[in-house]
């Protein structure tokens, strides 16, 4: 299983994926808000606290050009429906929102990355793959998790 594109092949300033999962939304909430879990699926996190406004950090290996850090501000958060964050790193300042929806045979997730500026093409298409990858990351987390 891998998540769903549903990024229309003309935009470029937002990317969105669609999964359909056969998990609670209390279990996916738990590993979209749980730094232990996140920095399986995801990437490491440090400082992350689960309130508007607080700020943390994704911290994954250092390239060329960029020191490994996203930086992130939490924006909203309502469990276990929906939580946004800013994601700034290499000139990016996105905004990702997970929003959960239940459904009969589990949940469906939506995730959205927005606000690339158009001279930012190549960063959306790392985003694009990045969030494919990382999303069927999720999928297999998921399914070890009681």
């Amino acid at each position: 299983m891998k998540p769903t594109d549903m990024t229309a092949p003309s935009q470029t300033e937002a990317l969105t994926l669609s999964f359909d999962l056969a998990h609670p939304p209390s279990k996916v909430w738990r590993a979209l808000t749980d730094p232990e879990l996140l920095s399986e699926w995801l990437l490491p996190v440090v400082a992350l606290k689960l309130e508007p406004g607080a700020a943390f950090v994704f911290q994954t290996q250092a390239h060329p050009g960029w020191d490994g850090a996203v930086h992130c501000r939490l924006l909203e958060i309502e469990a276990p429906k929906k939580i946004s964050y800013t994601w700034g790193a290499i000139g990016l300042d996105t905004v990702v929102t997970f929003t959960l929806t239940p459904t009969p045979s589990g949940t469906h997730l939506l995730l959205v990355q927005s606000g690339f500026k158009p001279d930012q093409k190549q960063a959306f298409g790392g985003a694009r793959y990045g969030w494919n990858m990382m999303g069927t990351r999720l999928i297999e987390q998921l399914a070890k998790l009681p």
